[in-house]
């Protein structure tokens, strides 16, 4: 029986640098059509100050971008550290813990940011499923589809036990379910929306779609254990 032949590693390396390159050129691409209202709220974050900056949507992530090299040399440090212990998938493994991190904590945190009545106005809620989609427009319905897509594409690259479309469906549910109960029980002055906790989970299940040639398998699962140092000659 013929196999066809497994990709060289000059071709797998190939690869990786296209991949890298495309998402480098997404992201300069994504930051060069938000620049203006990033630079405005740019003058406040380079002063350090928490007004302007980290409570405002174009502050974080302004603030998001610009730790961008910071969070690559994490996932570096991370994979080196791996490596040196005989882990033979630290770079995916460290690239999808930093990756969850990084690309949910900024968005989450937007999702929270208190509204001008915060803790005067009492808490909404909306259980109708579709009713608020009218409302949100284009700019809302893409905020929420980002909201939790970085744990949907990362988390089934690190996990096993989440790489399974209906598993990253209750995950980005379960996540989103917890934001909307905090905005409610905070007294935010936001709206718990059933409509929110939909989008976000969709959000979540597409990025991970978009991942699943990378996710891991459960036969993976001892590569992340150091391997044994050889037994001394005898």
């Amino acid at each position: 029986m013929n196999h066809s032949p497994s990709p060289s590693a000059p071709s797998r390396r190939t690869r990786r640098i296209v991949l890298a390159s495309l998402a480098v050129l997404g992201l300069a691409s994504a930051a060069f059509a938000v620049r203006r209202p990033l630079m405005m709220s740019a003058p406040r974050c380079m002063a350090g100050r928490w007004h302007g900056c980290y409570d405002t949507f174009n502050g974080v992530l302004l603030m998001m971008l610009v730790g961008l090299p910071l969070a690559a040399l994490v996932v570096w440090a991370l994979a080196r550290l791996r490596r040196a212990a005989g882990v033979t998938s630290a770079w995916r493994m460290s690239l999808a813990e930093v990756g969850m991190v990084y690309g949910t904590v900024p968005f989450v945190w937007m999702t929270l940011m208190p509204g001008p009545g915060a803790g005067i106005v009492p808490g909404r809620v909306s259980l109708m499923p579709l009713r608020d989609l009218v409302t949100m427009g284009p700019v809302g319905i893409g905020g929420n589809l980002l909201i939790f897509a970085a744990l949907g594409f990362f988390a089934p690259m690190r996990f096993a036990a989440l790489a399974s479309v209906p598993r990253i469906l209750a995950l980005g549910a379960g996540c989103s379910v917890l934001v909307e109960t905090a905005q409610y029980v905070l007294r935010l002055d936001r709206v718990s929306s059933v409509d929110d906790v939909l989008v976000n989970a969709t959000g979540a299940v597409l990025a991970a779609l978009a991942s699943r040639r990378w996710w891991r398998t459960a036969a993976e699962a001892p590569s992340d254990r150091p391997r044994p140092a050889p037994a001394p000659a005898g």
